[in-house]
């Protein structure tokens, strides 16, 4: 039976078809130490973290083994799907195993988290409205939820809507994700400068309502 949610207005049920809709726990079974992204895009999206400032106790969705900050923040929690990539991030404070396409609840109590990222994964979320409400209330009033991505990915588990469509229209998805979720001023989006001829990187993010803060340049 398909896991296809039926509630992510404004997106058609079909738009988070995927290819292969075996569970996820099963695809990410073994771990893949391996970076999904090339040296030029991994500095990107560290510098993304640094000239926003992401620091503090500090959420990394969909994570594994490596995180990307150029210094970690003071209190780093990774969650993702395969318990020994996890286990091996050196810049991991703790770490938690869950599945956020089979529940997009996340396992936090309210206000946790200064901040929340996202790198190269938001591409294979069935139920990102979903996950994106749910980081908004996990994460204080003021704090970022950042998503990079770049055009790599497993073609098999992205969803349909992601395949189906181009760079800049991806920057557009993520942004319209938090629009829908509500309880975040209105998203930023960023084409990340990146050394030519490598991966390409984008940035969407957006924060959390109810702060004064000023958003970097």
């Amino acid at each position: 039976m398909s896991n296809i949610p039926q509630d992510q207005t404004p997106f058609p049920p079909t738009f988070f078809g995927r290819g292969d809709e075996s569970t996820d726990a099963a695809f990410y079974a073994f771990p893949r130490y391996v970076t999904h992204i090339d040296e030029g895009a991994i500095a990107a999206v560290g510098t993304v973290y640094e000239v926003l400032r992401v620091a503090g106790a500090v959420l990394d969705l969909m994570s594994s083994w490596v995180s990307h900050f150029r210094q970690p923040p003071e209190s780093l929690t990774v969650l993702g799907m395969n318990a020994d990539e996890l286990a091996a991030n050196p810049q991991a404070r703790s770490w938690v195993v869950h599945d956020l396409n089979a529940d997009p609840t996340l396992p936090f109590a309210d206000d946790t988290f200064d901040h929340a990222t996202c790198c190269v994964s938001v591409d294979y979320l069935t139920r990102p409205v979903d996950v994106f409400r749910d980081v908004a209330r996990a994460v204080r009033a003021g704090g970022l939820f950042v998503c990079t991505f770049s055009n790599r990915l497993f073609p098999t588990k992205a969803i349909r809507g992601w395949l189906l469509s181009e760079s800049a229209t991806h920057q557009q998805i993520v942004a319209e994700y938090f629009a829908v979720a509500g309880g975040y001023e209105p998203a930023r989006t960023r084409q990340c400068a990146t050394p030519p001829g490598g991966d390409p990187l984008y940035a969407v993010w957006a924060r959390v309502a109810g702060s004064r803060a000023t958003e970097p340049r």
